[in-house]
């Protein structure tokens, strides 16, 4: 059986700026999981003693804070700048530009709709920059429950699909007068999506390597399996199951932008061996 890398795969800027951030931050809690993969998260504890804390509660005797990629909400924020502790910003910059866009344009008087979903921290981080509020949402069907101004702002969460945002979008444009679209999706996130449905058109099965929460993992997850089946998504090389691969000629594997070489590395030895 043959082995195939997506084109594009694994780790983003925004998270390799987050690794080296907290590998130089020794001794430092992060505000909820630095990134979605529970590999890295474990050995960034062993190996550098940062602690994830669930939440503002835990502080106790913390002397610095890191800010987790996905951004923390803006009242949080200002919770740990009224404290006595060194606050260091690993939010990625793709997710910065959305929170100064709903900032900014609802204190232009626009309504603020959020393409994303409402439960993550990248979202509840965003949505807090809206001055009065702003509307979540993940379909067509959310939107029409919505009363809106004729003026619309619109962002995407930054790890979504491309064509769902655009029908987010399409609608919007076609039911009101004023509507400001920022395509706030990461290039990164698109190139690794484009890849992956490629890689899943030429393979019998498909790898899709990543942490169970992250949303771009899940993404790719889900758009492996509109074009192969055989497609499933692991942490580790301990989940491998070498009854999948049974008459399998090619394999095709891809990473989300929380996942680091080292665990691919792993996971592509043991399918080779397999």
């Amino acid at each position: 059986m043959k082995v195939k890398l997506a084109e594009y795969y694994g780790f983003c800027f925004g998270v390799k700026r987050a690794i080296k951030i907290a590998e130089s931050s020794k001794n430092a809690s992060t505000i909820g999981p630095l990134i979605h993969n529970n590999e890295e998260i474990h050995r960034l504890k062993k190996d550098y003693n940062v602690v994830t804390l669930q939440s503002l509660e835990g502080l106790g005797e913390t002397q610095k804070a890191i800010i987790r990629t996905h951004g923390i909400p803006k009242q949080d924020l200002k919770f740990l700048e009224s404290k006595q502790i060194d606050i260091v910003d690993a939010t990625c910059p793709f997710v910065t530009k959305p929170q100064q866009i709903c900032e900014q344009m609802s204190a232009e008087g626009y309504d603020i709709v959020i393409f994303g979903d409402k439960q993550h921290p990248e979202v509840k981080g965003v949505e807090s920059y809206a001055q009065y509020g702003a509307h979540v949402v993940l379909s067509i069907d959310e939107l029409k429950t919505l009363r809106l101004t004729h003026k619309i702002a619109v962002v995407s969460q930054t790890t979504r699909k491309i064509e769902e945002f655009m029908k987010i979008t399409n609608y919007l444009i076609a039911h009101y007068k004023e509507v400001r679209v920022f395509n706030t999706i990461c290039n990164a996130t698109l190139d690794n999506q484009v890849a992956a449905k490629e890689l899943a058109k030429d393979v019998d099965i498909m790898i899709v390597i990543g942490g169970k929460n992250s949303s771009n993992t899940k993404q790719l997850h889900y758009i492996s399996k509109e074009f192969c089946d055989d497609s499933y998504l692991i942490e580790s090389e301990k989940e491998l199951n070498p009854q999948w691969f049974k008459n399998k000629k090619i394999c095709g594997v891809t990473a989300g932008a929380s996942t680091p070489g080292w665990i691919i590395d792993k996971i592509v030895g043991k399918i080779e061996k397999i």
